[in-house]
């Protein structure tokens, strides 16, 4: 009887270009990548479904992280529809006005590769696909050299681009690293939240990123 095969679950700290499906990171755990190719490979199998499941940001499609977004009192006065990132607390914060606001979890760039500033997000996808860059693949020739977008990519669901950037705001495969400091400079949340910003938000949103 042959064994099956079960790819494990991948996941990478991401900067991403936001004029393309792309994604670089220096942070390459040993091993994970081998993981990422050979799920890489079964995202082709012919069989493979390639629509959304009836509960698709549930946990066993890596949605949420076990923590749940919800409405505080606003850490700061900004316009209604402003996003505002605090890294130092690993939070995402919605303005809604009348000094409330949704408040999210997420995972932030690990040490060297944090950064503050304001963006706009200049472009929303869903379910973005991934092209290591040629930089990743010279260090790294065994990767894809493209991963359609599902529920094993490691941009999760839905990717919010931060202006020219190569940052985003993303799910993620991984949804134990929410709450923690490990991508290069991208910012993680669940499944399951970032298709609630998502929905939230437009193109030209303003962002806000704080220490």
């Amino acid at each position: 009887m042959l064994a099956r095969f079960v790819p494990g679950l991948v996941g990478v700290g991401l900067l991403v270009s936001s004029t393309g499906a792309t994604a670089w990171s220096p942070f390459e755990p040993e091993g994970r990548y081998q993981r990422g190719y050979e799920r890489y490979q079964d995202s082709y199998d012919p069989y493979r479904r390639r629509y959304e499941p009836e509960a698709p940001y549930s946990r066993s499609y890596g949605g949420g992280s076990g923590d749940r977004r919800g409405v505080v009192s606003a850490p700061a006065r900004y316009s209604p529809g402003t996003i505002l990132i605090k890294t130092g607390e690993r939070k995402l914060y919605l303005m809604q006005g009348n000094g409330q606001a949704i408040t999210y979890n997420i995972g932030v760039g690990r040490i060297g590769f944090t950064w503050t500033g304001v963006k706009r997000i200049t472009a929303k996808k869903e379910w973005p696909s991934w092209t290591p860059p040629a930089q990743m693949l010279k260090r790294r020739p065994d990767l894809p050299r493209h991963m359609v977008g599902g529920i094993n990519n490691p941009l999760g669901a839905r990717a919010l681009y931060l202006g020219s950037t190569l940052y985003r705001i993303h799910g993620s495969n991984e949804p134990e690293t929410i709450g923690q400091a490990v991508s290069s400079g991208c910012f993680r949340m669940s499944n399951e939240d970032v298709a609630d910003l998502y929905n939230r938000v437009r193109v030209g949103t303003t962002v806000v990123v704080q220490h």
